[in-house]
């Protein structure tokens, strides 16, 4: 009995032990015992609203039941709604610090390389590595978890009173990250040897490069896993509607219309859906927001507002104090209102989701005129005259009224983004050639704008105005990158600004950032490679249950509703039918015509959406391709009938 209780005794403790480690893993600061005793609680709640619900629910089913059988009702669904619900209220908050852990741990792993790289970067600057852990905590606008592990380290040294050596090696051993763990060790044994920092950064920098592209590799690879599954998995709906539709011709069938809706309204998309969430846990999207700060230190406290360029309107802490600020506001609003009334284009290039305040009205007025003059329905109810006409205004309008807008400046927003980044690498070269020759950041600015061509070029020539004009070099940099939103542009830029902090000369800072841009390039055009691959294998599968169900539809179903038409007239039946059992199982030909459209209407939405998120892992990306397949669709069924 004493081993049994001590066994059970260690079990708790290790169990205690293991929540308080992803607790700090997660950035989490609670106790072990009173985040569990929390997490009791709320299951203890939300198991007895569960409860009530249930008694609720089995006292509705058994009004009609005798009394033994309404008490067993009433109990069951109790228990059953009260354990499920105690255990989902429980499991949401233990599961919250694992969940988040996880989510950390994907995000310093993306970072690594970038921030391996900025500190080799900074330490060919001249920097010491105090001075790299302080940098990097510094940029968490830019490395954003990473930054936030070695903030961890400098306020164990600040405000626990660590040495460096020990903070390091604690965060070392707390990291969610194995990558950051290890890379942390090296650098506190390289500290502790006197090692060579700059040699040392630059063998990691290296490494984490390479890593990276092998990252990419195995997630490509992945992918094209996935989309051949899906070339598969895609095809059995077609194959269980061909199923159906042959059945339904059969006398004494069992097979009802009902299956051949929940295959196309149900199987369908869930496929899809399922393919999607499938993408989202493999494909390695963008960490961070691209949008920088002014002025940022760690030592800044998390309930600190943040000043310098992301105060949008400083002017309004003074509005009611002072009547110039007040005026100043008014002004301001009435500017930004003329702007807009005056370019709504450009209003919508930077928010392409604002389309959607004015598109989905105009959607729905279309359904519901559609609706009241009776041209709008379901294909299984009977209540469309014309079901292709129906789904055509129903569907395809608003899908054309919604998406198109979207698409367009959505395109228009990321072109003008990305193509500040289309002579990057080059044109950092050019500038680290331009400040070798002795000229400051400044003039080599002036200098590469002179010379190069593009947007970048452009903007080069902008920042040297604007520091002419009084505006301070760093905040320039910080507007330009904040101006496109660009992650990779903006950890270059936190970069540069880092570095001119302590000399104009950083040769080897930008001819560094050079080097990363290209590898960047480089790993961007092996994934654009692959993945147009991928997404001709998704359009090559909707094509293919395109041409299936077209052929189904003109050679099979048409064939066999003439001879339906002719058996049924001769017998005095219903004409149109596609099956002479009883009138339950009947589909007709026309709404059986609506259900082939849908479906293929349904798989080039769901085929577009999957499309773009394979290539930019955004699904707004995949608007373009959902207009494109579904006139494809469109046209190859008004052909088709």
């Amino acid at each position: 009995m004493r081993f049994e209780g001590a066994s059970a005794v260690g079990k708790r403790a290790v169990s205690l032990t293991t929540l308080e480690t992803k607790l700090e893993r997660a950035g989490i600061t609670e106790a072990a015992e009173g985040y569990l005793a929390r997490a009791g609680v709320v299951g203890f709640v939300v198991g007895l609203i569960s409860l009530l619900l249930g008694v609720g629910l089995g006292s509705t089913l058994g009004e009609t039941s005798t009394a033994l059988e309404a008490s067993v009702a009433v109990a069951g669904t109790g228990l059953l709604f009260g354990t499920a619900g105690a255990i989902l209220g429980f499991g949401s908050i233990i599961v919250r610090p694992y969940a988040r852990a996880t989510a950390k741990k994907r995000e310093i792993n993306m970072l690594l390389p970038d921030a391996v790289s900025f500190m080799y970067a900074l330490s060919v600057g001249g920097l010491d590595h105090l001075e790299l852990l302080e940098a990097v905590a510094d940029a968490e606008d830019a490395y954003g978890e990473v930054a936030v592990e070695f903030q961890r380290v400098l306020r164990d040294v600040e405000y626990v009173g660590s040495d460096y050596r020990s903070a390091i090696r604690t965060q070392a051993h707390e990291t969610p990250s194995d990558g950051l763990s290890q890379f942390l060790l090296d650098l506190l044994s390289t500290i502790n040897s006197g090692g060579d920092m700059e040699r040392f950064l630059e063998e990691k920098s290296e490494r984490h490069a390479q890593t990276a592209k092998q990252q990419q590799e195995r997630t490509l690879d992945t992918l094209e896993l996935v989309g051949e599954l899906y070339m598969t998995l895609s095809l059995f709906p077609l194959l269980l509607v061909i199923v159906v539709v042959v059945m339904q011709l059969l006398p004494n069938a069992a097979v009802t219309g009902q299956l051949l809706y929940l295959t196309v309204y149900g199987l369908l998309p869930a496929i899809g859906i399922a393919f999607l969430v499938l993408i989202s846990t493999i494909k390695r999207d963008e960490c961070g927001d691209g949008v920088l700060e002014f002025a940022r230190s760690y030592r800044q406290s998390e309930t600190t507002p943040k000043e310098g360029l992301s105060d949008s309107d400083p002017a309004e802490r003074f509005v009611g104090r002072y009547r110039i600020f007040t005026r100043i506001r008014h002004r301001e609003r009435a500017y930004k209102r003329w702007t807009l009334l005056a370019e709504p284009h450009a209003f919508f290039r930077e928010r392409p989701l604002a389309t959607l305040a004015v598109t989905i009205p105009a959607s729905l007025l279309v359904v519901g005129g559609a609706t009241v003059i009776g041209i709008s329905g379901l294909p299984w109810g009977g209540s469309a005259a014309d079901p292709i006409r129906a789904t055509v205004v129903s569907l395809y309008v608003p899908l054309y009224l919604v998406l198109t807008p979207l698409a367009a400046f959505y395109e228009w927003n990321v072109s003008r983004r990305t193509a500040v980044v289309d002579t990057f690498s080059e044109d950092l070269r050019k500038l680290s050639s331009a400040n070798d020759t002795g000229q400051p950041l400044l003039a080599s600015l002036r200098s590469v704008s002179q010379t190069a061509d593009g947007r970048l070029a452009t903007e080069f020539e902008a920042m040297h105005t604007k520091v002419a004009y009084g505006r301070r070099l760093d905040q320039a940099l910080v507007e330009f990158a904040n101006s496109y939103q660009l992650p990779r542009l903006a950890r270059t830029t936190r970069l540069i600004t880092e570095a001119q902090k302590a000399t104009n000369h950083i040769t080897p800072v930008l001819r560094t950032a050079a080097t990363a841009s290209e590898n960047h390039d480089e790993l961007e055009r092996e994934r654009r490679s692959r993945t147009r691959m991928q997404v001709a294998i998704i359009v090559m599968t909707f094509l293919t249950v395109l041409a299936v169900i077209a052929v189904l539809q003109t050679q099979f179903v048409e064939t066999m509703s003439g001879l339906g038409t002719e058996t049924a007239t001769g017998s005095g039946g219903a004409s149109g039918q596609l099956t002479n059992v009883d009138s339950s199982s009947r589909i007709d030909a026309g709404t059986l015509s609506a259900v082939f459209f849908h479906a293929v209407t349904l798989q080039a939405i769901l085929s577009g959406f999957i499309c773009g998120y394979l290539r930019n892992a955004d699904l707004l990306s995949g608007a373009k391709y959902v207009i494109a397949l579904s006139t494809i669709a469109l046209v190859g069924w008004a052909v088709v009938i």
